[in-house]
């Protein structure tokens, strides 16, 4: 039907499933549909594949890891000789453009998800009632439903004198081909840690801005420690319970931070790495009768938001990971297939900062299963006491800490610090799900000398004499 005078055409089509936001766990989603048969548009404003490919997880732990063969090169006279290191930055940003991110194009994501019989759709995607999506002139009714995958983006803090200078976010900051003479970081959650270490690495002067007690906040006590004990070891500077109250530019002279206690922080640029903002507004969640605390989707164990409407990824609220966005993209193909399968259970989820060293967790903390009210044992042991650690030598930095659910004597929460955290995490996160005895765990022949042996020494100390169940 034609359009009369002074309205504007709007081109409707019926399809299955829409898609909208194609970040890892999206573009999985609307391929796996395709792939059974339904009918699937996708729609992204952005990039297909998301913030991870392009300036998350895969450029990033580009960065991290050329820094940490840089300081692996430094650790070389101590144990094997007389080395001469030169850090250049100038190659991880080509690799980077190269190999990561083909210089931010996504010709190659976007193929993948047509080839799998998906549509794509660019522009900004909202809802307009039950199953149905506006995106500019277009109008898609959804015959099965709609998800939601619209991700996060930094989150931009109200600090006078911010507003307008030319700070950095994660995009930026993975984007620039130089590393800079200084760099203040404001956050000091994964984040901001992990591209701190790495820039400080290239011979940058960085300064780490916690506004909480302690960097890594949400992490276990021990492995905020070691970090810090790390960074300092490395010249980072660490300002913690530090509010950063105003910010003054100038293209001469750079970033002057002015903190609550009356210290300033002059650097020549300046990150913003203190949390992420969920994309929901704009999105029509009221057409649908969906009210929000602005950070997440409420979702239900197979991901429903209401009859029709699916969240995943970022904004479902149970935890901003790839591994969690595809872990949850395939629980709502099932759902929307109509297929048996298990609800979503989080008791193990397992997420790992990649410092040096790192820091792998899985399942809750101590305070966490303090404040669940169970009855707790906890273990720790000394990374850089181990065998492996003696062996290892500079850079063996790290601690593994478990806590026992005494009533039911399993696992509810591990953390592994150190060069091989993340790798050993495996372990605990298996037997956090599996709910495997600590008897069997104790009982059980553990490789030596390996880092993941720790996890004996660990599990030992959960059942030291002096130690009571408390809660």
């Amino acid at each position: 039907m034609a359009a009369t005078k002074g309205e504007c055409r709007v081109d409707s089509h019926e399809v299955d499933v829409v898609v909208i936001g194609l970040g890892p766990g999206g573009e999985d989603l609307a391929g796996k549909l395709a792939k059974a048969g339904l009918e699937v548009v996708g729609v992204e404003r952005r990039l297909v594949g998301g913030e991870c490919p392009y300036w998350g997880c895969i450029p990033s732990k580009m960065v991290i890891r050329a820094a940490d063969s840089v300081a692996e090169a430094h650790r070389t006279p101590t144990i094997g000789g007389a080395t001469t290191v030169q850090p250049d930055f100038s190659l991880v940003a080509r690799r980077i453009r190269e190999e990561a991110t083909d210089s931010w194009d996504d010709t190659v994501a976007a193929d993948r998800l047509t080839d799998s019989g998906a549509t794509l759709v660019r522009g900004s995607a909202r809802l307009d009632g039950p199953r149905t999506v506006v995106v500019g002139e277009q109008r898609f009714t959804a015959r099965r439903g709609v998800v939601l995958n619209t991700g996060t983006r930094p989150a931009i803090l109200p600090i006078d004198g911010l507003d307008g200078t030319p700070y950095w976010t994660n995009h930026e900051i993975l984007e620039t081909e130089e590393a800079p003479a200084s760099l203040a970081v404001i956050g000091g959650g994964p984040i901001g840690a992990e591209l701190a270490q790495a820039f400080s690495r290239f011979g940058t002067t960085v300064h780490v801005i916690e506004h909480g007690p302690r960097i890594v906040g949400p992490e276990e006590p021990e492995a905020s420690a070691v970090l810090t004990e790390v960074f300092e070891h490395e010249g980072i500077t660490v300002h913690t319970d530090a509010e950063t109250q105003r910010v003054e530019h100038s293209d001469a002279d750079g970033f002057t931070l002015h903190l609550g206690d009356g210290t300033t922080v002059s650097v020549e640029k300046l990150l913003l790495a203190a949390g992420r903002t969920s994309n929901l507004d704009g999105l029509g969640l009221d057409t649908v009768g969906v009210d929000t605390d602005g950070r997440s989707v409420p979702v239900d164990d197979h991901m429903r938001v209401t009859d029709g409407l699916w969240a995943i990824g970022d904004v479902a609220g149970k935890g901003a990971f790839t591994h969690v966005s595809m872990y949850q993209s395939a629980i709502a193909a099932r759902d929307i297939l109509g297929e048996d399968g298990p609800p979503a259970d989080y008791r193990a989820l397992p997420h790992v900062t990649f410092t040096d060293p790192e820091i792998g967790s899985v399942g809750l903390t101590e305070k966490a299963a303090r404040d669940a009210g169970l009855r707790i044992r906890v273990g720790v042991t000394d990374l850089s006491a181990s065998s492996r650690g003696f062996v290892h030598g500079p850079g063996s930095d790290g601690v593994i800490k478990v806590v026992e659910d005494v009533d039911r004597g399993v696992l509810v929460g591990a953390t592994a610090v150190g060069p091989s955290g993340g790798e050993v995490l495996g372990a605990l996160a298996i037997a956090v799900r599996g709910e495997v005895p600590v008897d069997t765990l104790l009982h059980s022949i553990w490789a030596y000398p390996t880092f993941h042996r720790a996890i004996e020494s660990a599990l030992g100390d959960l059942h030291d004499p002096d130690q009571e169940a408390s809660s």
